[in-house]
């Protein structure tokens, strides 16, 4: 069976590594040109590499040697389990499988080329972000926060198409859904992400209930209306998930000036991970047709790692930067001596944890002062503020990623229900704002996660307590204090090699909370995110 397996190995890896690495580059080439023929190029790819998966030949194959159980090398059980799992997910009928990368293709293009509408006006996401981050005209807030959502009326019905194609695929398989095939196939058990999710809401219910008081009483001051008027655009974010700038702290002005780009670069060099190559083969501004949102990519698996962005000086895109070189130096220093399968995350909400605790410093006091320069009085100023607006920024994404989670697995287990009432009813509960009265429209399908990106917003939160954990760790192990509140984690070389020997060089060798046992000395647990942003 080992030699069985080995001989599989080499014909797979001789098919895969190629054809990976042309879908990935075509990704690419679509998402910053948005040119028809590029997503033409990339669909056909994708296709093509599908339908390797979908193969039933090699799938019995698979399946009789995992089932021998004859396979003893870790390494190679590893592989076996990983390989295994993406056929499985691809053992349904080509033509559904062709037509579900069709339907997804035409529908991330038309998010990439979507701009929003004002009174015959086109904007883009920043802009549409700009003003309601700005403005103080209730007007003006609501015209552009209901202009978002002019993308879900276009995308709504494909959408609900592709999540009935995917649940006839994942029952076919003998799955109950395609949510629940998603997490089983990432190794992930969807009762205990449900228990987790319930334990979270119950640690985050009480605290947030606090901070949405705080908001709502400073913006219902700014916008010059009462609390009970305060509506979805009055929260400076389409979607309430990034938190209102309420306290007397404006970190734009930190980065107006600014180059987001080389202070990027100077960080993660001060921190032993440089990335000058990284930034070299990046798309890091915004044009016409480009892809609004932000993702980095693994080429090849070699150190080809490309991020793509729509950079503006200003405190959200220095903290997307870092996040997503975050995600880039995690794909470049893999080691290259391990089998191409296992070059890659423990989990995609562990690459998450490395990307949000390396976003999060962008509001750090002490990071400000070491990386950006800002001076030590003014520090002194807005370092109580800084934390708080750091600690309401998670509160407000873990609400708004329980809505996210909560929606995806109930619209899965029933997609005829009424969506629309559905979403509002979870952003009711989870969120604590009101639906504007009488709109019954696709919101939820404004958000791209929805439609490109199914089964996997969770894994944000779940990178969100992995991230305090792993900032305790670096604290612990590298800079030798239990209490690292205020202290900078940067120009310190040591806190790379941590993060390359522990976390990023083993790569996918491991489960996901077996790696986190090895870097951490514990198991994943939401103990130290409850110390950091809860109690």
């Amino acid at each position: 069976m080992q030699k069985e397996f080995d001989e599989f190995l080499v014909k797979f890896e001789q098919k895969v590594i190629p054809l990976s690495k042309e879908a990935n580059l075509a990704y690419f080439q679509a998402t910053t040109s948005g040119e028809d023929s590029l997503y033409r190029k990339m669909e056909e790819l994708q296709i093509e590499l599908s339908n390797i998966f979908a193969s039933k030949e090699d799938f019995s194959i698979l399946k009789n040697i995992k089932e021998s159980d004859a396979i003893q090398d870790l390494i190679a059980k590893r592989q076996l389990d990983l390989i295994y799992n993406q056929y499985l997910g691809n053992q349904i009928d080509r033509q559904k499988l062709e037509q579900m990368i069709r339907m997804q293709t035409a529908i991330e293009q038309k998010y990439s080329t979507f701009r929003a509408v004002i009174d015959g006006q086109k904007y883009s996401d920043n802009e549409i972000e700009e003003i309601l981050r700005t403005s103080k005209d209730s007007r003006i807030l609501e015209k552009a926060w209901k202009a978002s959502k002019q993308v879900g009326q276009l995308v709504a019905d494909d959408v609900l198409q592709l999540v009935s194609l995917r649940n006839e695929a994942a029952r076919e398989l003998g799955f109950e859904n395609y949510h629940s095939m998603q997490l089983r196939l990432a190794e992930q058990d969807p009762v205990e992400i449900e228990k987790l999710f319930d334990e979270l809401d119950s640690l985050t219910r009480d605290a947030f209930m606090d901070v949405k008081k705080d908001i709502d009483g400073t913006l219902s001051e700014q916008y010059r209306i009462s609390i009970d008027e305060m509506m979805p655009w009055h929260y400076q974010n389409r979607f309430f998930q990034e938190a209102p700038r309420i306290y007397n702290v404006d970190l734009d002005k930190f980065y107006r000036d600014r180059d987001i780009v080389d202070l990027t670069r100077s960080y993660y060099e001060g921190i032993g991970l440089p990335i000058d190559d990284l930034i070299a083969s990046s798309d890091l501004f915004e044009r016409e047709g480009k892809y609004q949102h932000a993702y980095c990519t693994d080429i090849d698996r070699e150190g080809d790692v490309r991020v793509v962005c729509n950079v503006k000086p200003t405190y959200n895109w220095m903290n997307t930067m870092l996040h997503e070189f975050g995600h880039a130096v995690y794909d470049k220093f893999n080691d290259r001596s391990m089998p191409w399968t296992l070059r890659g995350p423990a989990h995609a909400f562990t690459t998450e944890a490395i990307a949000m605790m390396f976003g999060g410093f962008a509001s750090d006091p002490s990071w400000l002062r070491d990386v950006v320069g800002v001076p030590e009085d003014q520090i002194k100023q807005i370092a109580e503020d800084c934390h708080k607006s750091l600690r309401l920024e998670t509160l407000v994404f873990s609400r708004w990623a329980q809505v996210m989670y909560r929606f995806e697995k109930s619209m899965y287990a029933n997609p005829d229900q009424d969506l629309n009432n559905l979403w509002w009813d979870l952003v009711e509960k989870y969120q604590m704002i009101k639906r504007p009265t009488g709109r019954d429209k696709p919101d939820w399908a404004a958000k791209i996660h929805v439609a490109l990106y199914p089964a996997y917003y969770h894994n944000y939160l779940l990178g969100n307590i992995l991230a305090s954990q792993f900032y305790y760790s670096i604290s612990r192990e590298v800079l030798q204090t239990e209490n690292p509140e205020n202290l900078s984690i940067s120009e310190n070389q040591q806190i790379g090699q941590f993060l390359i020997e522990t976390v990023f060089k083993p790569g996918n060798r491991f489960s996901w909370n077996e790696m986190i046992e090895r870097a951490t000395g514990e198991k994943l647990t939401a103990r130290y995110y409850a110390r950091q942003f809860v109690n």
